[in-house]
């Protein structure tokens, strides 16, 4: 078989249906929006879904089967828990005494059939059958009520009767056997699983697991605010913390000092990366899990919603030989997204991009990326030095967090390299302040940087409850506004309905504010001039503030006035 990653591909390859090129068009496509190489290979007209579904059914000695929901009887249904289902995105199809007939939306996948293998105790039989037949059946068999399918879990745990928890904390001092005991237990497996599934169908991209003194929380970050799901009971914070340290590689039996890791995982028919971190806190360990959805994810800078004006000439500026790009903003509002939206941009074959990253968010072709690793020695002023060395086109620095690595930075941009980086701080012109505070001379910063674009991330107003509302005096005071300047403009919130939660919003956009460092702004930062002074300046020059970026957005009814006066 072929060394490519994707089996399907190699399989298809290997009857000689697909050239090098296709292939390699086929998998750049998944790595731009995820989508399962069965849809790319139709979408693309390669190859058609039928013959598609015989070479899988070819290399694994099985049948294409039709799913009949005539056939799928309650006890046929009852073989695999609705959670488990949805999660595997599998039905079953048959039942054989001690085995059952599955149908996989992804049947090359061992590992797969073998956690529904060992979740449920019975054999499987692999079936091939059409994704889209598989999620119908999904959606009518085993309907998405998550409440039902955790109070299914806790009952095999013998947990039922204890949501919220046993409020006595016992400290337990477990063993190194019995953590990764419980951490393999087909239930815990389960629930775990339900918990990402959940998380990832409300588009989650933070999942926080938290042990209290008589509570352990289970919380998700949904558009940058944060939701708490039922309390599981307190027991389980041991045996679902040790089972996502199993997934991700970690020491189980190190509970007293921070670790960082990495879990990639397939939840409803979609690959997911899942970042670590575990935080040793009074009452056990936190541990938080970052979402990174390559299918959620477009990696493209048309799609930032970049104003006109800062699209054309960050596309300009990201274009140049050499020069400093920054991009600022609080953690959480998508600068790395937009960095790698510019990388994505210049990655061509004639350019050599380095970037340093702690840690590396999502892996691109063609990219040579490293992971900082403070601890092991690997910083970034380390990772720049050896850079400079490795003839380099773009660099791209994960944060500039220090004098060495901006200066290291700056020399890399004077000696002929593209820098992009980001910063901290609240603003565009305050990036400038921020590198003098550092002890970066002025000249220096006068003569390497380009622009610095701030930005923020905004909720948008949900679409199906969207509201038309007349905003108050106050409110438009507030946004330094008269119902002079406001004339016959629109203003809407969200009601709240199903498709938000309630909340009124769904989804994000960015507001941006772009310093583009002019001649004028060149002297002034040569002349160690105040922020205030330098942002007056830019200003003048046509510079469009964040706020005033929020209020098109306010304008446009994509958000509302509180999400503009809370960011900006």
């Amino acid at each position: 078989m072929s060394d490519i990653a994707n089996p399907l591909l190699a399989l298809v390859k290997e009857r000689g249906l697909i050239d090098d090129l296709q292939t390699e068009e086929v998998l750049q496509e998944q790595k731009r929006n995820g989508k399962p190489a069965v849809q790319i290979l139709q979408d693309m007209g390669i190859v058609d879904l039928y013959s598609l579904l015989q070479i899988q059914a070819d290399h694994l000695g099985t049948d294409v089967v039709d799913i009949n929901d005539e056939e799928l009887t309650p006890e046929v249904i009852a073989t695999i828990p609705a959670g488990t289902a949805r999660t595997y995105q599998c039905v079953p199809i048959a039942l054989y005494g001690s085995s059952v007939r599955v149908a996989f939306a992804d049947p090359l996948n061992p590992e797969m059939v073998d956690q529904v293998g060992f979740s449920i105790g019975k054999e499987i039989q692999v079936g091939v059958a059409d994704p889209a037949r598989i999620q119908k059946a999904l959606e009518k068999f085993y309907p998405d009520d998550s409440k039902g399918t955790f109070s299914e879990v806790l009952k095999e745990l013998g947990l039922d009767n204890e949501v919220g928890g046993d409020t006595s904390l016992k400290k337990v001092a477990y063993e190194v056997g019995d953590l990764t005991e419980m951490a393999n237990e087909a239930p815990i497996i389960k629930f775990l699983n339900l918990v990402l599934y959940q998380a990832v169908q409300d588009r989650a991209s933070d999942i926080h697991f938290e042990p209290f003194e008589d509570e352990f929380k289970i919380r998700y970050r949904v558009d940058g605010a944060l939701y708490e799901m039922s309390p599981p009971p307190k027991q389980l914070a041991v045996p679902v913390t040790s089972r996502i340290k199993v997934m991700s590689n970690l020491d189980i039996s190190e509970r007293r000092l921070p670790q960082d890791g990495r879990i990639t995982i397939n939840l409803a028919g979609k690959q997911i990366d899942l970042r670590v971190s575990t935080l040793p806190t009074q009452f056990g360990e936190s541990v938080v899990l970052r979402v990174l959805d390559r299918s959620a994810l477009s990696l493209d800078l048309e799609s930032l919603g970049l104003p006109k004006k800062v699209l054309d000439y960050t596309n300009e500026a990201i274009q140049q030989p050499n020069g400093i790009f920054i991009v600022t903003g609080p953690t959480g509002s998508g600068k790395t997204t937009t960095l790698y939206s510019a990388l994505r941009r210049i990655n061509t074959i004639d350019s050599k991009l380095l970037t340093a990253e702690d840690p590396v968010e999502f892996d691109i072709e063609g990219i040579m990326q490293v992971a900082i690793n403070e601890g092991q020695g690997m910083t970034f002023g380390k990772a720049l030095r050896s850079f400079l060395r490795q003839d380099p086109d773009v660099i791209m620095l994960g944060e500039m967090r220090d004098l060495e690595t901006s200066q290291i930075a700056i020399q890399a941009s004077l000696t002929g390299h593209l820098v992009l980086s980001t910063l901290h701080t609240n603003d565009s012109t305050g990036a400038v302040t921020r590198l003098i505070d550092m002890g970066v001379e002025p000249f220096l910063i006068s003569s390497t940087l380009m622009a610095v674009l701030a930005q923020r991330l905004v909720r948008t107003s949900c679409k199906k409850c969207r509201t038309p509302f007349e905003p108050t005096e106050s409110q438009l005071s507030l946004l330094n506004l008269s119902p002079h300047d406001v004339g016959d403009k629109v203003f809407y919130y969200g009601r709240g309905c199903g498709s938000c939660n309630d909340t009124g919003y769904r989804g994000r956009k960015g507001i941006f504010e772009l310093l583009e460092i002019s001649e004028p702004v060149r002297t002034m930062i040569n002349e160690r001039a105040p922020t205030v002074v330098i942002r007056q300046k830019a200003i003048e020059l046509g510079m469009i503030t964040i706020r005033e970026d929020g209020l098109r957005g306010i304008f446009d009814g994509e958000t509302t006035i509180e999400e503009v006066l809370k960011y900006t």
